[in-house]
């Protein structure tokens, strides 16, 4: 069972999606489950799991109404103001959905790098952890330091890092700071990997050789076993498609054994968002 572990939905009308710019007019239209479907069967993706796209509680309660209605979608990740007094009130709320399955802050468009660090904001991600949620970490390269710190402050947190951190590409190469952060990170062992969105972060010219320094970096520091894959789906598009990314994602994972294969494509996400399939 192939699992996306990370991919979008989202309906332009609901109006919170302020990152929409000009600059991904295309893909500023309606997606939704049915727009998903026929790429999950080109290459045989049996379950995935629903990212927040926009910083509203509204947003996360259409992603789990989506999740009700469409078998494929096992789990959604959502979106809940982690600084608020009424976060806890709506963590356990959005808990009654067992499709609820973690929070994501959108902390690369958060000014303040270390605002996860304040005081109210751990003080909710280790309630959320009691609750078994998880963190879906949204960083670049700045922010290392501040998730680094709330590992070691909620080791009990199951934190996923998106992207690889959004490594900045010089060719292929990640760079020697990324190499040592991402290392640090994984030497918490609750801490994950999502191999996700590289597409994008490289730009024009990716392929799996190109790409494949990133790979090899977090595979020898995460392991296979901490390690899901993800489509980034349809922001994917700007860069791409699924189905090439798909295969790509297989090309840098061919000298893995069978067992890391299944892990990096299906268990490794089953396990860490604790998937009911």
């Amino acid at each position: 069972m192939i699992v996306d572990a990370h991919q979008h939905f989202w309906k332009i009308d609901r109006g919170d999606y302020g990152w929409m710019d000009d600059s991904v007019a295309a893909i500023r239209h309606d997606i939704l489950p049915s727009d998903l479907a026929p790429l999950a069967r080109a290459c045989d993706v049996r379950a995935t799991i629903a990212v927040q796209a926009a910083p509203t509680v509204a947003e996360t309660e259409f992603l789990l109404q989506l999740a009700g209605g469409n078998p494929l979608v096992a789990g959604v990740v959502g979106w809940v103001d982690l600084e608020a007094q009424k976060a806890v009130d709506d963590l356990r709320r959005l808990s009654a959905d067992p499709h609820f399955k973690g929070v994501r802050p959108m902390l690369q468009d958060i000014a303040d790098t270390d605002w996860i660090l304040k005081p109210a904001v751990l003080s909710n991600l280790a309630i959320a952890a009691e609750m078994g949620l998880t963190l879906d970490a949204l960083i670049t390269p700045r922010h290392f330091p501040a998730i680094a710190q709330v590992a070691e402050t909620v080791p009990r947190l199951g934190i996923v890092i998106d992207h690889c951190a959004k490594p900045v590409f010089n060719g292929a190469d990640p760079g020697d700071t990324w190499r040592r952060e991402m290392a640090r990170l994984a030497s918490c062992p609750q801490v994950f990997c999502k191999l996700s969105g590289l597409a994008n972060e490289h730009g024009p010219g990716w392929s799996a050789d190109q790409l494949r320094p990133v790979f090899e970096h977090v595979v020898s520091v995460f392991g296979a076993e901490r390690i899901m894959w993800g489509s980034d789906w349809p922001v994917l598009d700007l860069a791409g498609d699924y189905v090439s990314w798909f295969k790509t994602a297989q090309t840098l994972a061919e000298d893995l054994s069978d067992n890391e294969k299944r892990m990096l494509f299906s268990r490794t996400a089953r396990q860490f968002y604790k998937l009911k399939i």
